[in-house]
C-alpha cells in the first residue's frame, strides 16, 4: 500500500469514528460470510472494541452454542442472542458481529436498527460453502445435504438482511479490502444521512 493511499485510508477512519460519534456498528449475514474476520479488522481500524455475540453468548451461558442448541433448542438459544445483544449494543465505540440468525429475529433486528449502523455483509452461495465447509461448528448445517440446507437458509434470510442499513459484497479478496469497503460503505452512509 503507497503512503497517499494509507493515509487517505487513515482520514477516512478518523472521519468515520468522528460522524459516528460513539453509535455501534454491528455486521450481520450468513455463517461464513467473515463477520468476524471482518469486524475485528475494522474494529482495529477504527481504534473500536470488537465483540462477537456468539462469543458474548458463550461466556454467559458457559457453554459452547453447539451445546445450547443441542441442551435447550434453537428458542432459547435466539432469546439469549437477544438479550446478550441488547446488553453489548449499550456500549459505546464497539464493532460487533453478530451470528447468522440474529438479525432474522425480529426483536433483535429492531434493536439493532435502533441502535447501531447495520452492514450486510452478504457473499454468493459458493463462497460460504466453501468457507463453512472447513469447520464442522454449525449446528443448522448438521443435515444430510449441508449444500442444500444453506441454499434453503440463503433464499430465506437474504431478504431479511437486506433490511440492514447498508450492504457490502465479501468476496475472495484479501480481508483488509472489505474491512476498508465498510469503512467506506458506512462513512458514505452518514454523510447521506447529513
Amino acid at each position: 500500500m503507497n503512503r497517499p493511499d494509507a493515509a487517505t485510508r487513515q482520514a477516512r477512519a478518523e472521519e468515520l469514528v468522528e460522524r459516528l460519534a460513539g453509535k455501534p456498528i454491528v455486521l450481520v449475514g450468513m455463517m461464513g460470510v467473515g463477520k468476524t474476520t471482518i469486524g475485528r479488522r475494522v474494529a482495529a481500524k477504527l481504534s473500536r472494541q470488537f465483540l462477537d455475540s456468539d462469543e458474548e453468548i458463550e461466556k454467559a451461558a458457559q457453554m459452547s452454542i453447539p451445546e445450547m442448541f443441542e441442551q435447550r433448542g434453537e428458542a432459547e438459544f435466539r432469546a439469549g442472542e437477544t438479550r446478550v445483544i441488547a446488553r453489548v449494543l449499550k456500549d459505546r465505540d464497539i464493532v460487533l458481529a453478530t451470528g447468522g440468525g440474529a438479525f432474522v429475529n425480529g426483536e433483535t433486528r429492531a434493536l439493532v436498527k435502533g441502535e447501531a449502523i447495520s452492514v450486510w455483509l452478504k457473499a454468493n452461495a459458493d463462497i460460504l460453502f466453501e468457507r463453512v465447509s472447513r469447520r464442522s461448528n454449525r449446528p443448522l448445517l448438521k443435515t444430510a445435504n449441508p449444500r442444500a440446507t444453506l441454499e434453503k437458509l440463503i433464499e430465506e434470510r437474504y431478504p431479511i438482511y437486506a433490511e440492514a442499513d447498508l450492504t457490502v459484497s465479501s468476496r475472495d479478496v484479501p480481508q483488509d479490502v472489505v474491512a476498508n469497503d465498510v469503512i467506506d460503505a458506512v462513512l458514505h452512509f452518514l454523510k447521506r444521512q447529513d
